[in-house]
C-alpha cells in the first residue's frame, strides 16, 4: 500500500472548496454589492452618555458605623473613603469623598437629613441627605503643623498647633455643636451649621492633674451626662477620664484607672458610667467616687481563688450600656476573649442580668451599634437590636428573642461569599426567567432567623421606568454560581447553583486533586455561557473541566453521572506514515469527519500513566461515583474532562459556547478546538489550532527538527479518553450498525498500530517544550499587554504571509478566543444559510467550521452530527473577542435556541407533541431555504480593530482601528434604541461605542484605568445601554452609556430622607420637675458662640464650602424645569458677585473718601508752616 498524507488530505480538499467558492463569488458581488452598505442607522452621539448608576455588595474595607434612630437609616464608612448609606430593602446609596482616606467616625444629625464625616486627613465633612445624590455642604479642614512654642505664643496656641489627628466626635442630640477630640488630648467644637470653629476650647493640661507629669493620651470618648449637658465626659486612652463642667470651665471630678481605656458608655440616668479597657475588664464608676471603682467585672476571665485576679485577657474594644423598664440592663462588648482561647473566632458578648450570651462571628468585629427605641439618650433605651459590622459581612442580631436569632440579609451583601472569578450580564431577559429561578431558589433559603421584620426601614423607593427583566450571574472561587436579579437598579439573590459538589473532594491532605494548573481554588470558575431562552447552562473551570446544566424545576436522582474525557494536545511532530500501511484519509467537505463514540462514564479512566511512567489520560478531578441528589433547579446534563498528556496537565479553558437547538457545546485552548454533541454524549470535533488552516494557513510554522513529511499526529483528531469502547468504534457513530467495507479489521489494527507510534515518537519531542507550551497557555487568556513574557508584536497584523515563525513556542501561541454559534453563508458561494461555528483566534484568524445537523425528533438522537471547515478565513489586528451577525436591517441576528421544556417528565405523553417540542427554533430572519437577495453583515472585534463583514460576498465594508498605543479589554455588539452598536473597553480605561454596521465612533470617555486584572475580568456590557465590573473584591458597580437611562436615574433612585416626627422627649414628671431631678439643659449657644468664647484662631482649620446645595438642584432637575432651576442658579450666583462687586467697590469708594480727608487735614495743618517746622 503507498503512504498516504493526512495534511495533504486536508490541504487539498480546502482548496477545491475554496476555489469552488471563489469561482461563483464575482457573480455574487455584483448581485448584492449595491446592498451592502445600504442599512439605515438610527445611532447618533446624543444617545450617549457615561455615568454610574449604583453600586451593590459589601462595603469594602469597613471602617466606621453609625445608625440614625428616627429615619432608621444605616450608614458605612470605609478605608477608601467610600461611603455607603442603606435604608428599607431595595434602597441603598453609594458617596465617595474626594481624597480616598479612611473613615474614622460618622455621626447623624438625627432626623435632620444630614450626616458628618470624619477621615483620617484631619476633615470633617457635612453631607446633605435631602436629595438623591448626596453631596458634601461644608469641609473642614484642620491644620496639621507642628511648631515649637516660643516664649510669645500663649499657652493656647502651643495646645492648638501640636494637635494632628481626629480622634473621636460627639454631637449630641438636637444639637448643632459638634465635639471633636483630637490626638493631642485637646477638645474642639464646631458649629454644624455654618461649619465654623468656637472659640472655646477645651485644653488637656487643663482637664487632667495638674500635679500629672504625663501626657494622657489621645481622646478615645466624649459624651454629655444624660441628665446634665452641662457635664462632658472626657476619656483619654492612658486611661483617664475627667468630667467637665462646660460653665466653669474646669474638671469636676477625675478617675484614673491602671489600664488604657477603649470606651465609655452611660447608664440612663447619668449617675454611673462604664469603661472597657486593655486587659479584658470593665469598671463601673460612680461619677461622685472618683477615688475606685464602684464594680470590675471580668466578662472571659477565669475567676481565680484566694480573691486574685483574673488573668487578663484580650481588649475589650468596645462596651454599651443599655437599659429597659422591664428588666436587667443589656452590657454589649465586643473582644475582651482570654488568651488562651487560640484560633476562637471574633464574639459579640450579651450580659444580660445573670445571664452571659457569646455569639460567635465569622470575621472581626470593625464596629456595633445597638438599636433602640428612643433617640433621647435620658430615657430608658429598650434595646431591640445590634448592628454588627464585620470585616466582610453585616449581622443584625434580636436582642428581643430567646437565643438571639440574627435577621435575614435582605441586601445584597454576600457577592464575595467566595471571591468573585467572572461575571455575565444580561438584559432584556424572557419575562419567566426571572420567576423560574426565583422559584427554585426560594428552597434554597436557610431556616433559624428572627421573625421580625428588617429593623433598617428608611428612605422611600424609587420610580420603576424600566420594564425589561436583567439577570447577572456571577461565578466563584469554590465552583458555585449566582444569579441574580437586576432589574430596575436592584440586585437581589435569585439562585445559587454548586458546581463542585459533582466532584469528589479531597478528605486530606496527601488526596489532592491531580492537577497542576491550579494550587488552590481548583473548581473556580473560569467561562459561563448560558441561553436564557432554553435555560441551557455551560461552564468552564479551571481545572480544565466543563460542565453543561439543564433547567428542571423537579427534584432528581442521577445514578451515574454522564462523563467524557477529551484529549486534547496538538503534539507537534513530523511523523511519517509506516510502509505498507495508509493513514484514514480525513472525510471531505462534504461529509465532515464522523463523530467519535465515547461511553458515558461514572469514574475516570484508569490507565493512569504511560509507558514511561508519566501521568497520562488521567483528569484533573475525580467525579462522583455514587448516585447524586440534584434538587430543582440546574442539574448536570454532562461533564467534559480534558486529560493529562503524557506527564503534562491539560492547558485551561479560553473560550466556550453553547447552543441548545444544536445540542452542541464547543471550547478551545491554546491547544486546539473540541467540540461535543451532549444530547448523544460524543465528541465530534478535537482539531490542534493549526489543523483548522488546512492549506490556508498564513504563517509558516515550521517544526525545529526537519523531517521528510509533515503529518498531524493521530491524537489531532480522535485520540481521547474512550474508557470501555472498543477500537474499532474510535471513528464510527455509535449508532451505526456495522463498519463499511473499507474498515476491516487489519486496516483497524493497523491504524491503531499507526497511531501507538505517532504517539510514542512524539511524547519526546513534546516533554522538551511541555514547560514552555504550558506557561504560555496561561498567558494566551490575557490581552497582549499583560503578557509579561511575550513579545507585544506576536499579537500584532503586521505579520505577512512571508513572515518566517518557525519557533515552535510562537505556535502553541495561537489559542481559541472566541466562539460563536450562527446560521450564515459559510462560503462565498453560499446561497443559503446554514449551522456553523465561528473560531477566533489569539493571532487575529476567523475561521469558520460548518456543522450539518440530522433531523428533529428522535432521528437527532440517532443520526450523527457531521462537522466540516468551510474554507473561510478572515483576519484582524489582535486577539479576536466577539463575533456577532446583522440582518438587512441593522439588527442582532441571536443564535437559533430551543425553547425550555421540563424534560424530567414522563414519557406517556404524545410522541408528536413530544417532537414538537424537540423542534429548534431559530430566531434568524431568514429561513435556510432563503435565497442570497437578503444578506447578512458579521461584526467583528478583535483587541486592536472591529470589521463589518458582508455575506456571503465575504468583502469588508467597514473597519475601525479602535485603538494604536492600547488595547481592547472587552467588546460586545449590543442593542439599543432597537438599534445595535459596538461597545468597546480599552486598558487605557476609554469606553467607546461605535455604529453597526458603518463602525462611526459615537461614544469616546475616558471612564476607569486598568487597575488590576480584577476589572479586565468581569467587565461587560449589554443589552440597553447596560454595563458592570468588580469595582472592589466584594461590589459590582453598574454604569450606563445610554443618554435616556441618564435622564431617567433621577426618578429611578430611591430616597434616604423622608420627613418624620420626632418623637416627644420623655416626661419629667411632677415630682422631678418640683425638685429638680429631671435632666438640665444647657445652652450651648451662650456657651460656644461668637459673643461668649470669640473667633478660633485661622490657623487651626480651613473651612471648605462643598457643592451640596447647587450639585443637588442640579440633579433633581431636568428638562425645561431643570434648565429654569439651572438659569436662576446661574442668575443667583451672578447676583451675588455683583452684591460682592457693589461691597468692593463701595469699600474702595470709602476708602478714598478717608483718604482724601486725612489728606486734606495734613494740607491744613502744615498749610502755614516752614519747611524747617515740619
Amino acid at each position: 500500500m503507498r503512504k498516504f498524507n493526512i495534511r495533504k488530505v486536508l490541504d487539498g480538499l480546502t482548496a477545491v472548496s475554496s476555489s469552488s467558492s471563489s469561482a461563483s463569488s464575482s457573480s455574487q458581488q455584483q448581485q448584492s454589492g449595491n446592498r451592502e452598505s445600504d442599512v439605515p442607522e438610527t445611532l447618533q452621539s446624543e444617545h450617549f452618555q457615561l455615568c454610574k448608576t449604583v453600586r451593590h455588595g459589601f462595603p469594602y474595607q469597613p471602617s466606621a458605623l453609625a445608625f440614625d434612630p428616627v429615619q432608621r437609616i444605616l450608614a458605612i464608612g470605609t478605608q477608601t473613603g467610600a461611603l455607603r448609606l442603606f435604608g428599607r430593602p431595595g434602597v441603598e446609596c453609594y458617596c465617595q469623598h474626594d481624597a480616598e482616606t479612611a473613615v474614622i467616625q460618622l455621626q447623624f444629625l438625627m432626623n435632620e437629613g444630614a450626616l458628618v464625616s470624619a477621615l483620617a486627613d484631619d476633615t470633617l465633612h457635612l453631607w446633605n441627605l435631602r436629595q438623591k445624590r448626596p453631596a458634601i455642604l461644608h469641609s473642614l479642614k484642620f491644620n496639621r503643623e507642628r511648631q515649637r512654642s516660643t516664649q510669645k505664643q500663649t499657652e493656647k496656641e502651643v495646645g492648638i498647633r501640636l494637635d494632628k489627628w481626629i480622634t473621636f466626635c460627639h454631637l449630641p442630640f438636637q444639637s448643632k455643636w459638634l465635639y471633636v477630640g483630637t490626638e493631642r488630648g485637646n477638645i474642639h467644637i464646631v458649629n454644624v451649621e455654618s461649619f465654623t470653629l468656637s472659640g472655646y476650647v477645651i485644653m488637656w493640661n487643663k482637664a487632667i492633674e495638674l500635679s500629672s507629669k504625663s501626657h494622657p493620651g489621645p481622646v478615645v470618648h466624649i459624651s454629655d451626662n444624660p441628665m446634665d449637658e452641662g457635664k462632658l465626659l472626657i476619656g483619654y486612652e492612658s486611661g483617664i477620664v475627667v468630667l467637665w463642667d462646660l460653665k466653669s470651665k474646669k474638671a469636676d471630678y477625675r478617675y484614673t484607672h491602671d489600664e488604657a481605656i477603649h470606651s465609655v458608655a452611660w447608664h440612663h440616668e447619668g449617675k454611673q458610667f462604664i469603661c472597657s479597657h486593655s486587659d479584658g475588664t470593665l469598671t463601673i464608676w460612680n461619677i461622685k467616687s472618683p477615688a475606685k471603682p464602684l464594680q470590675t467585672i471580668t466578662p472571659h476571665g477565669k475567676q481565680l481563688k484566694d480573691g486574685k485576679k483574673p488573668e487578663p485577657c484580650k481588649p475589650i474594644l468596645k462596651v454599651e450600656y443599655k437599659t429597659a423598664r422591664s428588666g436587667e440592663p443589656f452590657i454589649i462588648l465586643s473582644g475582651g476573649l482570654s488568651y488562651d482561647t487560640v484560633g476562637r473566632r471574633p464574639c459579640l458578648t450579651v450580659m444580660h442580668g445573670k445571664s452571659t450570651a457569646v455569639l460567635e462571628m465569622d470575621y472581626s468585629i470593625v464596629d456595633f451599634l445597638t438599636l433602640c427605641e428612643t433617640p433621647y439618650p435620658n430615657d430608658f433605651q429598650e434595646p431591640y437590636a445590634v448592628v454588627v459590622l464585620l470585616e466582610k459581612d453585616l449581622v443584625l442580631i434580636d436582642l428581643a428573642q430567646n437565643g438571639y436569632p440574627i435577621f435575614e440579609n435582605p441586601y445584597p451583601l454576600n457577592i464575595h461569599e467566595s471571591p468573585v472569578t467572572c461575571c455575565e450580564y444580561f438584559a432584556d431577559c424572557p419575562v419567566d426567567l426571572i420567576p423560574a429561578l426565583y422559584s427554585v431558589g426560594a428552597r434554597q433559603k436557610r431556616q433559624g432567623y428572627s421573625k421580625k421584620e428588617w429593623p433598617i426601614s428608611g428612605g422611600n423607593w424609587g420610580l420603576v421606568t424600566q420594564s425589561y427583566p436583567e439577570i447577572i450571574i456571577t461565578g466563584h472561587a469554590d465552583g458555585s454560581i449566582k444569579f441574580w436579579d437586576a432589574s430596575a437598579i436592584t440586585l437581589q439573590v435569585l439562585y445559587k447553583l454548586k458546581t463542585a459538589k459533582v466532584f469528589e473532594k479531597s478528605r486530606n491532605k496527601d488526596d489532592k486533586p491531580n492537577t497542576d494548573i491550579v494550587d488552590e481554588d481548583p473548581y473556580a470558575i473560569q467561562i459561563i455561557s448560558w441561553c436564557p431562552e432554553s435555560r441551557m447552562l455551560c461552564i468552564a473551570g479551571v481545572s480544565a473541566h466543563v460542565i453543561i446544566y439543564r433547567f428542571s424545576k423537579q427534584e432528581v436522582t442521577t445514578e451515574v453521572i454522564p462523563m467524557l474525557e477529551v484529549r486534547l494536545l496538538y503534539e507537534i511532530n513530523d511523523v511519517e506514515s509506516p510502509d505498507g500501511e495508509q493513514a484514514p484519509p480525513l472525510p471531505t467537505p462534504g461529509t465532515g469527519s464522523n463523530p467519535q463514540s465515547i461511553a458515558p462514564q461514572s469514574h475516570p479512566s484508569t490507565s493512569s500513566s504511560s509507558s514511561d511512567g508519566l501521568r497520562d489520560n488521567v483528569p484533573c478531578l475525580k467525579i462522583k461515583s455514587s448516585p447524586l441528589k440534584q434538587s430543582a433547579g440546574y442539574q448536570i446534563e454532562l461533564v467534559i474532562q480534558l486529560v493529562w498528556v503524557s506527564g503534562e496537565p491539560p492547558q485551561q479553558i479560553t473560550s466556550l459556547a453553547v447552543n441548545s437547538a444544536y445540542g452542541l457545546v464547543v471550547f478551545g485552548n491554546c491547544n486546539g478546538i473540541a467540540m461535543v454533541d451532549y444530547l448523544q454524549k460524543t465528541v465530534l470535533l478535537n482539531l490542534g489550532t493549526i489543523e483548522l488552516y488546512g492549506s490556508n494557513d498564513p504563517y509558516r510554522r515550521e517544526p525545529r527538527s526537519p523531517r521528510k513529511s509533515r503529518q498531524p499526529s493521530g491524537a489531532g483528531l480522535c485520540d481521547i479518553n474512550e474508557g470501555t469502547t472498543v477500537p474499532e468504534d474510535r471513528c464510527k457513530s455509535p449508532t451505526s450498525g456495522s463498519g463499511s467495507p473499507n474498515n476491516s479489521d487489519d486496516d483497524d489494527k493497523k491504524m491503531n498500530n499507526f497511531i501507538e507510534k505517532v504517539k510514542t515518537k512524539g511524547r519526546k519531542f513534546s516533554k522538551m517544550v511541555a514547560n514552555d507550551i504550558a506557561k504560555m497557555s496561561r498567558k494566551l487568556s490575557l490581552p497582549t499587554e499583560l503578557k509579561p513574557d511575550l513579545d507585544v508584536r506576536d499579537n500584532s497584523f503586521s505579520r505577512s504571509r512571508s513572515s518566517s515563525v518557525t519557533s515552535i513556542d510562537k505556535e502553541s501561541r495561537e489559542a481559541i478566543s472566541a466562539l460563536h454559534f450562527c446560521e450564515t453563508f459559510t462560503r462565498k458561494a453560499d446561497t443559503s444559510l446554514s449551522p456553523c461555528v465561528w473560531v477566533g483566534t489569539t493571532l487575529g484568524t476567523v475561521l469558520v467550521i460548518v456543522l450539518n445537523l440530522p433531523p428533529g425528533g428522535e432521528q437527532r438522537l440517532i443520526q450523527p452530527v457531521i462537522v466540516s471547515p468551510s474554507g473561510t478565513i478572515l483576519r484582524l489586528k489582535g486577539a479576536i473577542l466577539r463575533m456577532a451577525f446583522l440582518d438587512t436591517t441593522g439588527s442582532i441576528v441571536p443564535p437559533a435556541y430551543e425553547p425550555w421544556r421540563e424534560h424530567n417528565v414522563s414519557e406517556d405523553k404524545d410522541e408528536k407533541d413530544k417532537l414538537k417540542k424537540r423542534r429548534p427554533v431559530s430566531v434568524s430572519p431568514s429561513s435556510s431555504s432563503q435565497e442570497i437577495s437578503e444578506n447578512q453583515y458579521a461584526v467583528i472585534c478583535s483587541e486592536k480593530q472591529a470589521k463589518v463583514i458582508s455575506l456571503p460576498s465575504q468583502n469588508c465594508i467597514h473597519k475601525q482601528n479602535i485603538t494604536e498605543t492600547s488595547f481592547v479589554l472587552r467588546g460586545d455588539i449590543v442593542a439599543l434604541s432597537n438599534s445595535s452598536c459596538l461597545a468597546c473597553f480599552c486598558a487605557n480605561g476609554h469606553i467607546m461605542t461605535f455604529s453597526l454596521p458603518s463602525l462611526r465612533p459615537l461614544l469616546d470617555v475616558y471612564y476607569l484605568p486598568l487597575t488590576n486584572m480584577r476589572i479586565a475580568r468581569t467587565f461587560c456590557f449589554t443589552n440597553n445601554g447596560q454595563a458592570l465590573y468588580l469595582v472592589s473584591p466584594t461590589e459590582i458597580q453598574r454604569i450606563t452609556y445610554s443618554q435616556e437611562t441618564c435622564e431617567n436615574l433621577q426618578e429611578m433612585l430611591g430616597e434616604l430622607f423622608t420627613p418624620v416626627e420626632t418623637p416627644e422627649a420623655p416626661n419629667r414628671g411632677f415630682f422631678k420637675g418640683l425638685f429638680g431631678g429631671g435632666a438640665q439643659s444647657l445652652d450651648r449657644e451662650e456657651l460656644f458662640g461668637e459673643s461668649a468664647s470669640g473667633k478660633a484662631s485661622r490657623s487651626l482649620a480651613q473651612h471648605i464650602p462643598g457643592p451640596g446645595g447647587i450639585e443637588g438642584v442640579k440633579g433633581s432637575a431636568s428638562g425645561v424645569i431643570g434648565e429654569l432651576a439651572r438659569a436662576r442658579i446661574a442668575l443667583d450666583e451672578r447676583g451675588q458677585k455683583l452684591g460682592e462687586l457693589d461691597e468692593r467697590t463701595a469699600a474702595m469708594l470709602g476708602s478714598a473718601e478717608s483718604f482724601s480727608k486725612h489728606a486734606h487735614e495734613l494740607m491744613m495743618k502744615c498749610k502755614d508752616k516752614k519747611w524747617y517746622h515740619i
